[in-house]
């Protein structure tokens, strides 16, 4: 048969689709990046707030040095940043999803013949480079923070008084025998200013008081405060025995802190050792790292099903749905590890056991509601 030529609008008819395709997944792409964006710096400004006022109560018990509440807050917001990239991803999916359903532009979208298969580009598209960062941060940064921090904490810890000392503020000794208020420290020039100390000496009490200070070291490598131009006050106020004495120099020996060896942090582990080291407790730490990714990914496409609108039932429905199947699974995956590290289940079982599940919930979900619509063309 003789090819007869094609019409204008048989030609236009691919290039049209093809641009369809492209407003249809890069439109959803700038929606869901804007989302995640806006609820990661929810989720984060969230933990960030309350880590602070943790640290800022443990700075006030003198659990923690003032100068290092921003270090540990840091490395305390790395430690977090997989499981907020993860909940982020399923919530922006989710709330965009529910918005295309609410404003009635899936009818839109269904009516030029893109089925709810047709999202999984996108999601995926949008999901994946999310899912690649939370395993590295849950596989090497994490971690990584976690044992720079218990290095840091313990070279606070093991630093002596006088360079714990915050200025400005009275600080008890680790020994619990003396009480330093220091107004001005000078840590180049290793001096002190306006000095107030108050020790237990042979039972009494004394408390010492100068204008100024400096740090000494011994030929023998013990370091001590010297006091210039002070006053000691030694006795209990209001008995005849009170004594006061002027000094030019006072030396007060700064006992050495030894350097805390704490017990090693299983989270602290990097994932090469937990793999060279496949005990019970080391595969269930392992099994969360790396379920964290895959958990991630199975709830950003669980969220395509998740998100549809019923408009005769409640609007907030489907995100009640959508949080207790996110509270399910992350308690799942919580119970698993519990069970391989005390030896109940295997470490494969507990690994790809809930995330088997899940996947398949998320099968019959796309399922359910592709057979419940008549367009015969969405049962692809």
């Amino acid at each position: 048969m003789p090819d007869y030529p094609q019409s204008p609008d048989q030609k236009s008819k691919k290039p049209c689709k093809r641009k369809v395709r492209g407003i249809f997944y890069w439109s959803l792409m700038r929606e869901f990046a804007v989302m995640g964006m806006l609820v990661f710096s929810v989720l984060l400004g969230i933990i960030v707030f309350t880590q602070l006022i943790r640290f800022l109560g443990e700075s006030v018990s003198g659990l923690l040095a003032v100068d290092g509440i921003l270090v540990m807050l840091g490395f305390s917001s790395l430690n977090y940043l997989p499981v907020l990239l993860s909940i982020s991803l399923f919530l922006s999916v989710l709330v965009t999803l529910s918005r295309c359903y609410r404003d009635s532009e899936m009818v839109v979208w269904f009516s030029s013949g893109v089925g709810l298969t047709r999202w999984i580009r996108p999601v995926m598209g949008y999901a994946l480079p999310v899912v690649a960062l939370i395993a590295l941060l849950s596989l090497v940064i994490s971690p990584w923070a976690l044992t720079k921090a218990d290095e840091f904490k313990r070279r606070l810890d093991s630093r002596d008084d006088v360079s714990a000392a915050t200025p400005g503020a009275f600080r008890e000794s680790k020994q619990a025998d003396r009480v330093f208020f220091l107004e001005e420290v000078d840590t180049e020039k290793k001096r002190v200013s306006n000095i107030f100390v108050q020790s237990v000496q042979n039972g009494r009490e004394g408390t010492m008081v100068a204008k100024e200070g400096y740090q000494e070291t011994a030929a023998n490598g013990d370091r001590f405060l010297v006091l210039i131009n002070g006053t000691r006050y030694e006795g209990v106020p209001g008995q005849a025995d009170f004594r006061i004495s002027e000094f030019k120099r006072y030396a007060m020996r700064i006992e050495p802190v030894e350097l805390r060896q704490d017990a090693p942090n299983l989270k602290a582990r990097t994932t090469l050792y937990l793999l060279q080291n496949p005990d019970a407790r080391n595969m269930s730490e392992l099994e969360w790292r790396i379920g964290l990714p895959l958990s991630a990914l199975i709830l950003a496409l669980l969220a395509i099903p998740l998100s549809f609108v019923d408009p005769r039932a409640a609007r907030s429905f489907n995100l009640i749905t959508a949080v207790v199947i996110y509270m399910f699974y992350n308690n799942m995956i919580s119970v698993t590890n519990s069970w391989v590290a005390r030896e109940k289940i295997s470490a494969m079982v507990g690994l790809w056991g809930i995330h088997t599940l899940m996947f398949a919930i998320m099968l019959a979900l796309f399922y359910h509601r592709i057979s419940m619509r008549p367009w015969s063309w969405w049962k692809r």
